[in-house]
């Protein structure tokens, strides 16, 4: 004959629901840290854009003053979008900088150019038709 516990039978088994839950949990945390670091690193990117865009552009407004004074309003503008000036190089009437946003792995640096319309060469891309006319 067979011993029954008191528990109806289920000695065994008390219990194994809390470690099913703690591991759910648990998981549940980890998925969820992922997802904020996912995140994190997507704002991260976006600041960096951003702050290489307007800084490029501040940086091509005051070309005329010469590379230095363009560049330290690039970097000022930068700085207001919570970003550093990583690189900056004035070419004419075009201005080239680097971003950069973030600290540890979740740095990022974004390159972003400005200037007049017309002023780099652009590459038509393929299939798109010639704009001298020629098919």
């Amino acid at each position: 004959m067979r011993a029954v516990s008191r528990a109806g039978g289920r000695g065994e088994d008390r219990g194994s629901a809390t470690v099913w839950v703690v591991g759910a949990v648990a998981l549940l945390c980890v998925v969820f840290g992922a997802v904020l670091a996912v995140g994190q690193a997507v704002v991260v990117r976006h600041r960096a854009a951003g702050a290489a865009d307007l800084a490029a552009l501040a940086a091509a407004d005051h070309w005329s003053e010469g590379t230095d004074p363009a560049c330290a309003t690039a970097g000022r503008i930068a700085r207001a979008q919570g970003a550093r000036l990583v690189r900056c190089v004035i070419e004419g009437d075009t201005s080239d900088v680097t971003a950069a946003s973030g600290r540890g792995p979740f740095t990022t640096e974004v390159r972003s150019r400005a200037g007049p319309v017309g002023s780099v060469d652009q590459v038509a891309p393929a299939g798109a038709p010639d704009p001298g006319g020629a098919p």
